[in-house]
């Protein structure tokens, strides 16, 4: 499996912006970020997804405000997070290893290796 640490979470005022890294220890070509609110009922949302030839792919109402990018020299991933909102608020992990079926992308069950998340909070 492969290892995955996230950074650079933080908080941030309504309107700002945050750029979350993941670090993968090991080799991985498909990568992703979720997210997991503190809201009751609120289950893992897929944000952003990477291949291993570039092409990324968005969640539905993600794509506005969140870029996903990966500098394979290094194995590192990236989420930029533009104008954020209060709702935005959760827990953002980073994902690796989803064994193919796009129709299941955004079920975090498929997804092998996780890291442990770093927390974004949105508020004035």
């Amino acid at each position: 499996q492969v290892r995955l640490v996230e950074s650079g979470g933080g908080s941030v005022q309504p309107g700002g912006s945050l750029r979350l890294s993941c670090e993968a220890s090991g080799s991985t070509n498909y990568m992703a970020w979720f997210r997991q609110s503190p809201a009751p009922g609120k289950v893992r949302e897929g944000i952003a997804a990477l291949d291993g030839s570039g092409r990324s792919t968005y969640a539905d109402s993600m794509k506005r405000r969140f870029t996903i990018s990966r500098d394979k020299a290094k194995n590192i991933l990236y989420l930029q997070m533009n104008s954020l909102e209060p709702e935005d608020t959760a827990l953002y992990y980073c994902a690796a290893g989803f064994p193919g079926g796009e129709w299941q992308l955004w079920n975090w069950l498929r997804w092998p290796s996780w890291g442990r998340g770093t927390q974004v909070t949105v508020s004035s």
